[in-house]
């Protein structure tokens, strides 16, 4: 058969043959798998180079008209640059959702709709979506972030770098700095709490926005919960809560071309109400703290009118007595209606009338009751126990008010969202006007949040620090010349906020946390403000320190209301005496008239009535850490004396294209001068004034 056929007459033997096929086989088996591993490495090598070599390091997510937002693959962060890439304005360390040890390429857009949005689904934990707003009028861009867990039970965070940025805003604290770069505070919940109970806490006034030097603002959701913590001089973070809800984290960052227009812009996203202006007959009134420890209305009488006439006598002028949650409640058992049944009286017998409604009083309430009331029982028994915070004992059970201490005693908190509740309180509180005929309320209490103190789920309308917001518009509906002991999303209310009480020292956590404490208030927009007491009263110890005294009421005769716990006569020497008769008139005829006029410009503007230095020169780095003086409006720098001892003091005066001058003795400096050592004599504050 033709295929039988020997077709290889080679004397070679054919098994040899085939071995020799074999072998050389073999080697080009070798060395094909040699090439193929030499191949394998060159390529190893070129994937290494251009993941680490060749690769970029930043990747542009979103490009604005002039800024634009980075993705930085080895810190696995967010950074908005301009786009020559010769300012940062903020850096994000997102690197905390997801493992910290993956690296996250974030350079995939999944929204595939216009050059304006972002979307990502980060280690298949959380989806991030990022929305770009230009604003070609006012020359800002906003960036929108939105982290969505995909699980449950997922903390977002994200961190923002404080490195080359000064930042402010946030929320009060214990020992108020500016900036607060310098503070430190543990993640915790970010709402207003009583810093009384809780001294590492925030509060008293707190608005979910910060602003830094580089000409960043971040505005962080009202609606969402977050928590906050600070690392001195590193970062600030905010955190979502775990939840089987899948909370979000959200915020916004704007830039602009400098830190005043950053909050400018910011203000323009905060203020979604009309601002008022609060009762300015206030601002001309010193507020004098009558301290008394008597157990009958009577006997509060009395001192009363033994306050008042030593007022009188030491020519103090016309002012506002303030008295305690306690001597309201003495106050108010008394019968003081005869006083309007005998008009007709002579001036002799008046004088042993009570002086009540012939007083400027100003009274402190709550929204507390105590449990051990008629009031409350009364609650009880007809069915209006909803009046009260409460909880009910099943699904559909009965009511049980939550039990709280308020002053040491046992209480119950008033339901803000029952109106029935709200026209119960305005009763009370109208009742007590017609009773003692006075006009100025303290409303104190809002603080905190009694659900969750107690580990209890809030309804949704009071969650976070909700009621304090909506104590605000209770507190409103009472009357413009209301003064409110904290403030979160009301700063547009027609009200007077009280600041956090002072150590009676010369510490930050005393006299030298005034003015941060003021440059804070003001840039979140709560202006009229009621400083704490002269000489301090966290303590609820009279002041003895002349000089300490002092240098406290040259500072606070520069702001909206003189206050005072120690009376001036106590320090014992007549130029304390002098020196308050002196102050009081001079707030009186020379700082009213320019916080009256700046105030105008707040309320159409949003501009704070007191500023920092920056503000007229935004882009000069040297203001952007002055905590020791500060503006009223464009026209007037206060810089006080804030060390014990001194006489003399370091002032910077910003450039702004203008000139400032001495109101002491009318020496005329440059904008852009730094006094060293410039000379401030116990009884005097270092005034300039503005210029052109």
């Amino acid at each position: 058969m033709p295929h039988a056929r020997n077709r290889n007459p080679s004397p070679i033997p054919e098994v040899t043959w085939d071995t020799g096929l074999k072998e050389m086989n073999e080697t080009w088996k070798g060395a094909i798998a040699c090439l193929g591993v030499a191949v394998f490495f060159v390529m190893t090598i070129g994937i290494i180079y251009w993941q680490v070599v060749d690769q970029p390091n930043k990747n542009w997510i979103l490009r604005g008209t002039f800024s634009g937002l980075i993705w930085e693959r080895r810190t696995q962060s967010l950074v908005i640059q301009t786009l020559t890439e010769d300012k940062t304005y903020v850096e994000i360390d997102v690197g905390n959702a997801g493992n910290p040890d993956i690296e996250v390429p974030f350079v995939r857009n999944l929204c595939w709709l216009n050059k304006t949005e972002f979307c990502y689904t980060w280690d298949s934990l959380a989806e991030v979506k990022i929305s770009l707003e230009v604003n070609e009028e006012t020359e800002t861009e906003c960036y929108s972030m939105t982290w969505a867990p995909v699980h449950c039970h997922v903390e977002l965070k994200d961190c923002f770098s404080m490195a080359n940025v000064s930042w402010y805003g946030g929320a009060s604290v214990r020992g108020q700095t500016w900036p607060i770069n310098d503070q430190n505070a543990t993640m915790q919940p970010f709402v207003v709490s009583d810093l009384k109970d809780n001294p590492s806490g925030y509060g008293s006034v707190l608005e979910r926005y910060f602003l830094g030097s580089s000409g960043v603002a971040v505005l962080v959701s009202p609606d969402v919960p977050v928590q906050l913590g600070v690392d001195s001089r590193q970062q600030f973070c905010l955190q979502s809560l775990p939840s089987m809800e899948r909370l979000p984290l959200q915020y916004t960052v704007c830039v602009a071309h400098n830190v005043k227009a950053a909050h400018q812009e910011a203000m323009r996203h905060l203020s979604q109400h009309g601002r008022e202006l609060p009762n300015m007959r206030m601002l001309g009134l010193p507020f004098w703290r009558l301290l008394s420890n008597v157990d009958s209305g009577q006997k509060l009488e009395r001192e009363l009118r033994i306050f008042s006439n030593r007022l009188r006598r030491h020519q103090l002028g016309e002012g506002v007595i303030s008295l305690n949650e306690h001597s309201t409640t003495l106050l108010s058992d008394v019968d003081h209606e005869y006083l309007n049944r005998k008009r007709g009286m002579t001036k002799r017998l008046t004088r042993d009338l009570p002086l009540v409604k012939l007083l400027n009083i100003s009274i402190t309430l709550s929204p507390f009751l105590g449990v051990d009331t008629a009031q409350f029982h009364t609650s009880l028994s007809d069915g209006t126990q909803g009046y009260w915070l409460s909880l009910p004992s099943a699904p559909r059970g009965q009511l049980i008010p939550v039990m709280s201490h308020w002053q040491g005693r046992f209480c119950v908190k008033l339901n803000i969202t029952n109106p029935g509740a709200v026209s119960w309180f305005l009763d009370r509180v109208g009742s007590l006007q017609a009773h003692l005929g006075m006009e100025y309320i303290v409303l104190e209490g809002g603080e905190g949040n009694l659900f969750e103190e107690q580990a209890l789920r809030p309804p949704q309308a009071l969650g976070g620090d909700k009621y304090i917001s909506l104590l605000a518009d209770v507190a409103a509906s009472i009357g413009n010349s209301t003064i409110m002991t904290a403030g979160t999303r009301s700063s547009h209310r027609p009200l007077f906020v009280r600041m956090t009480r002072l150590q009676s020292d010369w510490g930050p956590m005393g006299l030298k946390g005034i003015i941060p404490s003021l440059l804070h208030h003001t840039l979140l927009g709560y202006n009229f403000l009621i400083p704490d007491a002269v000489g301090g009263s966290l303590s609820g110890e009279l002041v003895t320190d002349e000089e300490l005294f002092i240098r406290w009421l040259e500072i606070v005769a520069f702001l909206p209301v003189i206050n005072f716990h120690t009376p001036p006569w106590v320090c014992g020497e007549e130029r304390v005496l002098n020196l308050t008769q002196t102050y009081i008139a001079k707030h009186r005829r020379e700082v009213v008239p320019l916080i009256e006029r700046f105030a105008e410009e707040w309320r159409l503007t949003g501009n704070p009535v007191y500023r920092p230095t920056w503000w007229l020169s935004p882009g000069d780095a040297a203001t952007f850490a002055i905590d020791d003086q500060f503006l009223i409006g464009d026209e007037v720098l206060v810089a006080p004396v804030v060390e014990k001892g001194a006489v003399r003091r370091d002032i910077y005066l910003p450039d702004g294209g203008f000139q400032w001058q001495d109101s002491q003795n009318a020496r005329v400096f440059d904008g852009g001068t730094f006094l060293q050592d410039y000379p401030v004599a116990l009884e005097e504050v270092a005034v300039f004034l503005r210029r052109s």
